[in-house]
């Protein structure tokens, strides 16, 4: 009941307005025909945010606008402007209304530093999201589910119940609406059929020693060469293991005064505050995937 009365809460204090995300093959009069697209139908805009990138030849564009007083109905917008604008320009695009409160899944395993921050940041109202349960492959942060009064679920994973613990996993998301996957440090591989099953819709963390230390413990490997910055990345989760577009990044400098508990805790430090920068980006839709890389708008 607490969880469902938080949403509803949040949910008043969201902007009715939408968001289109779309790129496409440069041309001359791309803004002058998105802006004025919005223009005559009464959209006043409140976002602009556009990029080309000239080495492919693509335009990117973020635009923001509300939707009191807009011309189309909401469950038109898209049809219309495909038909005016999109298919002219051979656009791809995505249509987001920020009235909608975003449906987030946390996957864990054993370690709580990323669980614990994304929790915090969700109960304070930080962030405008719903987190309607916790998966994990072991029992070991149930207590933080229950300390924050999320439902918790275990699919216990091994090598012959892999294809159908995941297959369940799959089917709770679907049935819950879910609008992305948080991998808040869970040690376990996603399969190539579960990947796919959404794409750019699982985020992930690690440590940015790869593909220098691989392994269980990076901090050590890293220790042993003397290594002057740890940092960590966040990215979407593709079938090439670590690979996927990248979101957010960063770095942090360490010493040979640094011992080995030192460089994991400032590691899980960066950890944190990466993973938090990427799944607020994800909330405020300023991510546009493009090959295997990706367009962050301001």
């Amino acid at each position: 009941m607490r969880i469902h009365l938080k949403s509803e809460k949040m949910k008043e204090g969201l902007r009715n307005t939408a968001i289109l995300l779309m790129h496409c093959p440069d041309q001359k009069g791309l803004v002058a025909a998105v802006t004025d697209f919005l223009h005559n139908n009464a959209g006043n805009i409140i976002s602009l945010d556009q990029h080309v990138d000239r080495n492919v030849g693509q335009f990117f564009m973020r635009v923001e606008w509300e939707l009191n007083g807009f011309a189309i109905p909401r469950e038109k917008i898209s049809d219309f402007f495909g038909t005016l604008i999109g298919n002219k320009f051979e656009m791809d695009w995505q249509l987001h209304f920020t009235n909608k409160l975003p449906r987030m899944v946390l996957f864990v395993s054993k370690m709580s530093h990323c669980v614990y921050d994304i929790l915090q940041r969700y109960k304070s109202g930080e962030w405008a999201v719903d987190i309607p349960f916790i998966i994990s492959n072991h029992e070991n942060l149930r207590y933080i589910a229950d300390r924050f009064e999320i439902p918790f679920h275990v699919f216990s994973i091994n090598k012959e119940n892999k294809a159908e613990q995941e297959a369940k996993e799959i089917q709770l998301l679907k049935n819950n609406d879910i609008d992305f996957v948080v991998l808040a440090r869970y040690m376990q591989i996603l399969s190539d059929d579960f990947v796919d099953q959404f794409p750019n819709q699982i985020i992930n963390i690690h440590h940015s020693f790869l593909p220098a230390f691989k392994g269980a413990k990076p901090y050590h490997s890293a220790y042993k060469r003397g290594v002057k910055v740890i940092g960590a990345t966040s990215h979407y989760v593709t079938a090439d293991l670590d690979e996927g577009p990248i979101i957010a990044q960063d770095v942090v400098h360490v010493s040979h005064k640094d011992e080995i508990r030192d460089l994991v805790r400032k590691g899980k430090d960066v950890e944190k505050v990466v993973l938090s920068q990427a799944i607020w980006l994800q909330l405020q839709r300023k991510i546009l995937p493009f090959a295997n890389r990706t367009i962050v708008f301001d």
